[in-house]
């Protein structure tokens, strides 16, 4: 006798514990991250944070963060960047997710995003938060040092951001900037 596996939603998706994004009807976990890309995501957090301080506009968040989305070609319905900006209307339980995409994401690699399989998987998503609606995404490497910073407008032509620089993600979070030494402290 076969059994009939059922979809999962955006309520499974909430009683998950940990990290986990919603795809292809599948709650996907995800791996907790090791010491230096949790302080490179904090680093970008808490400059974010201090920001919208000041600016009083748009939410800055922290790791898994959920933002739900209409579900996608590829099944995606939510995603869990490593830290976040929002510049859009807010749920009215705030105790749920974000009801669209991230404005700004900054996804923080890994010890296991560093394969060809990884690249592919990055690529993808990056790919999925240009469709959902995302202005841009940081492609953070805690190794290289780098930011790599991809525009929803010309995804083929990333800026990349080194030790020396100053970041920012223009047009999404305007106005903000950070020191690439600041994030990678």
């Amino acid at each position: 006798m076969s059994t009939v596996s059922q979809r999962a939603t955006l309520d499974d998706l909430y009683r998950t514990e940990g990290k986990a994004e919603l795809i292809g009807g599948r709650i996907v976990e995800y791996m907790a991250t090791g010491i230096r890309p949790n302080e490179v995501a904090a680093n970008i957090y808490v400059s974010l944070r201090a920001f919208v301080a000041k600016r009083k506009r748009g939410k800055a968040f922290t790791d898994n963060m959920g933002f739900a989305v209409p579900e996608m070609p590829s099944g995606r319905e939510s995603f869990s960047p490593d830290a976040s900006y929002y510049d859009g209307p807010l749920p009215s339980d705030l105790m749920r997710f974000v009801n669209g995409p991230p404005t700004f994401a900054a996804e923080v690699r890994s010890e296991s995003d560093y394969t060809a399989a990884a690249e592919s998987a990055i690529i993808a998503k990056r790919e999925e938060y240009f469709a959902a609606g995302t202005t841009i995404v940081w492609d953070v490497d805690p190794i290289a040092a780098t930011i790599t910073a991809y525009k929803k407008t010309d995804p083929d032509h990333p800026a990349v951001f080194r030790r020396g620089q100053i970041a920012d993600a223009e047009p999404a979070v305007p106005g903000w900037r950070i020191a690439v030494d600041e994030v990678f402290a």
